[in-house]
């Protein structure tokens, strides 16, 4: 079966301490992120990983505080969790150029991966059978992106030993939603043994 991953926000100002908007705890998740995402490569599957791509003015910094301004250091991805060749989805109308690329990045601006406008013609074109989730945070940008996912109608398993959370009454009610519509949760050891 041909599963598309989805790597979700694992940059430096989410999964550090030093970043801006630093979710206590995500450090830990990187060593099952690299496993993830070096699976996936290794199967030859899809891997698209999602990124916060922010004006220095962006509307998101009215709720929270600024993060992930495009070309800061705080923006980039977590080293283990980049490939060497990439291909970059930009949030905007764009021709997709994904030939040849083992990682694409999506960038957003807002919480959800699926507010680029490219991301249907993305689907489409990976023409996966199954999605697997997993990143940060549990109850914001996993959970709005393993719903919408939901939606194309095919199996989404979330990675429950990565991802996580800012406020755990918050995730438990996403991951109640998610398996309610459908959704299955798994671990690592899991992915990896199929």
């Amino acid at each position: 079966m041909k599963t598309a991953f989805f790597d979700i926000d694992t940059q430096l100002d989410f999964m550090l301490p030093a970043g801006a908007l630093y979710v206590p705890g995500a450090e830990r998740l990187i060593p099952a992120i690299t496993r993830l995402n070096t699976h996936a490569v290794a199967r030859r599957f899809p891997l698209v990983s999602s990124t916060d791509a922010h004006a220095e003015d962006d509307p998101e910094f009215r709720t929270w505080p600024p993060h992930c301004v495009a070309g800061t250091h705080g923006q980039k991805k977590v080293p283990a969790t980049l490939l060497e060749k990439t291909a970059v989805v930009p949030c905007r109308a764009a021709p997709l150029a994904i030939e040849g690329a083992p990682q694409i990045i999506v960038e957003k601006q807002t919480l959800a991966v699926f507010s680029n406008p490219n991301i249907q013609e993305l689907l489409v074109r990976l023409a996966a059978e199954a999605y697997v989730v997993y990143g940060v945070v549990t109850e914001y940008c996993v959970g709005m992106a393993a719903l919408s996912l939901l939606e194309t109608g095919k199996p989404v398993w979330l990675v429950t030993d990565a991802i996580q959370t800012l406020k755990q009454e918050d995730s438990e009610r996403t991951l109640a939603e998610f398996t309610a519509h459908g959704g299955r949760l798994t671990t690592l050891s899991e992915v990896l043994s199929q």
